[in-house]
């Protein structure tokens, strides 16, 4: 079983660049699809964008495209999400979760962390 924690969550003003990470402890980190979601205050958790597990694939949410980044390290076990541009509307709880399915699939993300807060202010 993989364990996920997530670090590198803060308060920012609009515009400016946060860098998640996410490191996995536990099973071959490379056997799994990794994501992150969000979580913004009254609101259900949201999808953000995936990456495949060898980093050949990723996807993301309308809203971040172009914006927001995954990347991977197999060898450190660790997931990132480069955030750019950030909005107040960007605020949330940050997720990151792992998947032994497709990384396409956010149904099967079932291995979860705690989650880290951003925190942005226009």
């Amino acid at each position: 079983q993989v364990q996920l924690v997530e670090a590198g969550g803060g308060s920012v003003q609009a515009g400016c660049s946060l860098t998640l990470s996410c490191a996995a402890s536990g099973r071959t980190f490379s056997a799994y699809a990794m994501c992150w979601f969000r979580q913004a205050p009254g609101k259900g958790r949201e999808f953000v964008g995936a990456i495949s597990r060898r980093s050949t694939m990723t996807t993301y949410e309308d809203s971040v495209k172009g914006r927001f980044t995954i990347s991977r390290d197999n060898t450190k076990n660790t997931v990132f999400l480069r955030m750019n541009s950030l909005q107040p509307e960007d605020t949330a709880v940050y997720y990151c979760a792992a998947s032994s399915g497709s990384y396409s699939n956010i149904n099967e993300y079932d291995r979860w962390g705690q989650g880290t807060q951003v925190t942005v202010s226009s």
